[in-house]
């Protein structure tokens, strides 16, 4: 191969890299057993509330590295054989820290993606209504001790709304663990979660989580979110 041919080769090689990337195509997943869901709607669908490219790189690049960083954690043991649901409610403080992160991640996330939606917005009726009622006395209190919370969870982690029976609960949790995990300090069914890790938010928003909170109010997906608390 002369000069020639070899600078034609090169160009059209780095061409069609940045073709390829211009076009949002994502590197291939690692292989395994978990895989990263689409998100159920365009990643544009959220705003202004939360913008199109930090649902992009939120779930492009930062769900996708957690479903392969736990791939690759869970190769060659018997995790890889269970469900997301089955490994998470397994962790407990004996789990590898990657299985504990990774997992937790993925399982977080992709509950997050389906809990917002470009309808949401308004209040939750039925009986999850009737039990955020008896529990905090009105919608508006809930959302005030929703946002202490989340405000309130020092570094990076989530805040939670959980089902105990026909009861329910706000609480958080560090880094990526959650409420169905073994270690959990306070355990139950999510029903209702904000991811308020910095790179949820921080592109919009920069270090103003409480505007991040208030806004999220805008993409809850309360018949989502009834149906999770099973009204």
């Amino acid at each position: 191969m002369n000069r020639s041919e070899f600078l034609k080769l090169a160009f059209g090689a780095s061409a069609g890299l940045v073709a390829f990337q211009s076009f949002g195509f994502a590197p291939a997943q690692a292989e395994g057993p978990f895989k990263l869901p689409p998100l159920p709607y365009d990643a544009g669908a959220l705003e202004p509330h939360i913008d199109k490219t930090t649902m992009e790189i939120h779930h492009g690049k930062h769900h996708k590295a957690y479903v392969d960083n736990l791939n690759k954690a869970v190769a060659g043991t018997d995790m890889a054989k269970m469900d997301i649901d089955a490994l998470v409610k397994s962790i407990n403080s004996s789990t590898p820290a990657a299985i504990r992160n990774n997992g937790g991640g993925h399982w977080n996330h992709t509950f997050f993606w389906n809990i917002l939606g470009p309808s949401g917005g308004g209040a939750p009726k039925g009986a999850l209504a009737d039990a955020i009622n008896r529990k905090y006395t009105s919608f508006d209190n809930f959302k005030t001790e929703w946002g202490k919370a989340a405000g309130g969870r020092f570094g990076s982690g989530w805040v939670w709304l959980i089902k105990n029976g026909n009861d329910v609960e706000i609480t958080s949790t560090p880094n990526q663990d959650n409420p169905l995990m073994g270690l959990a300090e306070k355990k139950g069914t999510p029903i209702m979660g904000l991811d308020v890790w910095e790179h949820a938010y921080y592109l919009k928003y920069q270090n103003r989580r409480p505007e991040y909170v208030t806004a999220a109010w805008n993409v809850f997906d309360w018949n989502k979110i009834g149906k999770n608390f099973g009204s």
